[in-house]
């Protein structure tokens, strides 16, 4: 049985709901799992921890700098043990963009840290406008507009492949 951190940040709750997800798949392999914001992740001891997974959302294009400096602070930490990412974001809804290696959020953030995680994932994220603040509703409708995605001020769509999840938790169970 293995340690596992899983650290998030979330914008709207996706990525969090992702990351419960993958900590159940987990614990059904016999891990033991702790589920920790991206702000309180170093409040725990991570040199404790046998396994480190970090997800992170987008907004506008950017990871949150509260990601970057994590990584930036704990990079020799994260490259000591078996570590994963995972990026959630919605123009990973379209195929052509929807994997490690063609997902322009994860490659410009890859390029803009030392650290380079063991195994890496993408996730499409949801659309959930009645949420949204009304200034976020506009420009994400703007930019949904502009590359061709749901812009009904009322819709809530959720393009989350939840298979594809359970198989990144199999594959950080694993590693």
């Amino acid at each position: 049985m293995a340690t596992i951190l899983l650290i998030y940040s979330s914008t709207d709750g996706q990525t969090l709901r992702i990351c419960q997800h993958l900590q159940h798949i987990i614990e059904d392999c016999g891990h033991k799992t702790t589920l920790a914001p991206v702000e309180q992740a170093a409040q725990h001891d991570l040199s404790a921890f046998d396994k480190i997974a970090l997800g992170a959302s987008i907004r506008y294009g950017k990871h949150s700098p509260m990601v970057r400096d994590f990584v930036q602070r704990h990079a020799a930490l994260l490259d000591s043990k078996p570590n994963a990412f995972f990026s959630v974001n919605l123009v990973a809804r379209k195929p052509e963009k929807s994997q490690p290696t063609t997902n322009p959020y994860l490659l410009k953030f890859l390029r803009q840290i030392e650290w380079q995680p063991k195994h890496l994932a993408v996730f499409a994220g949801k659309i959930n406008y009645p949420v949204y603040s009304p200034l976020d509703r506009l420009v994400i409708r703007l930019i949904m507009w502009m590359t061709h995605g749901p812009t009904q001020p009322d819709a809530v769509i959720e393009f989350t492949d939840w298979a594809q999840v359970e198989s990144f938790g199999q594959v950080i169970a694993d590693m």
